[in-house]
């Protein structure tokens, strides 16, 4: 036997205790707008990382750069390290990026 209570995964929410229905939508609406913020900056990022694919393809410099990648998985490691984050979801969280930016670098190098 725990001390943990038992979660009823079954357990309607209207059957929760206003004050903790009240904290939890609370938390749910700063989620969403953490979420509205992540979206922007993720745009924010990749018109910057356009205009990167357009200098590198008038340049004919290749669409990926491997020291780079390494250097900004370092540093964003490092980041998350510092910031309480999973290193390791972290480096997969941008390894993603890079990947959707080297395809957009290879698709404005063919146009």
């Amino acid at each position: 036997m725990t001390d943990q209570p038992q979660i009823d995964a079954d357990r309607p929410l209207d059957r929760v205790d206003d004050e903790v229905r009240a904290e939890l939508t609370r938390l749910r609406e700063s989620i969403d707008n953490i979420d509205a913020a992540v979206v922007h900056m993720l745009a924010e990022r990749f018109k910057c990382t356009q205009q990167v694919g357009r200098l590198k393809a008038r340049h004919k410099l290749p669409p990926a750069d491997p020291s780079r990648e390494r250097d900004q998985i370092e540093r964003l490691r490092d980041l998350a390290a510092g910031a309480h984050l999973d290193p390791v979801f972290a480096e997969k969280f941008l390894n993603f990026i890079i990947a959707e930016v080297i395809r957009h670098h290879e698709a404005i190098a063919r146009s």
